[in-house]
């Protein structure tokens, strides 16, 4: 069971599966959503696409809720040695601007769908209903919200690949390393 959790010095199997598959998620919403805007009306496309849009964005924020509630009942790997306090630091702060924008993204998301008084399907099996609607302009306002949010959370999570690729192969530690594999 060890393998699962956290340890102190490295991240257990439950916490690097939900890091990938949330990262994977959110760049596959991206490109789903850029697509989504070059449709027509009459693309076949049109209805379905933005129906698996909401349904995955919604399963994205569970997961994203469950991976905070289960930060905080694991231990966390300590920072690693060789890191500076500026690097923590920035770090920290990057994990932080992530789930802010993951959390504001995801509710403009839900603001653009909700927008009419609907409810937002999850997958066809319930339905999150609209507790905010009506709003002049709603859906076009968190629309331009959503895009340029979107942006912000796809240039942070490059530069956050790129801050650890930078680790591995120019630091030569173990930070990537750690999110792959548990020790």
């Amino acid at each position: 069971m060890s393998a699962w959790k956290n340890t102190t010095t490295s991240y257990g199997l439950i916490s690097i599966l939900i890091h990938w598959v949330s990262a994977l998620t959110v760049f596959g919403l991206f490109g789903v959503g850029l697509y989504m805007m070059s449709l027509s009306y009459y693309d076949p496309l049109y209805q379905s696409l933005p129906w698996w849009h909401k349904s995955i964005g919604l399963a994205l924020l569970a997961a994203t809720i469950f991976r905070l509630v289960w930060k905080t009942i694991n231990s966390k790997p300590a920072h690693l040695p060789e890191h500076s306090k500026t690097t923590v630091r920035l770090a920290v702060s990057a994990h932080h601007m992530i789930y802010l924008l993951l959390f504001a993204t995801m509710t403009s998301g839900y603001l653009i769908s909700t927008a009419d008084g609907r409810a937002v399907s999850f997958f066809g099996w319930f339905e999150v209903p609209a507790l905010i609607s009506g709003i002049s302009g709603q859906e076009d306002i968190a629309g331009d919200i959503h895009f340029y949010l979107a942006w912000s959370l796809m240039i942070l999570a490059a530069l956050h690949g790129l801050a650890a690729i930078k680790h591995h192969v120019i630091d030569r530690d173990q930070t990537l390393i750690r999110m792959i594999k548990p020790h």
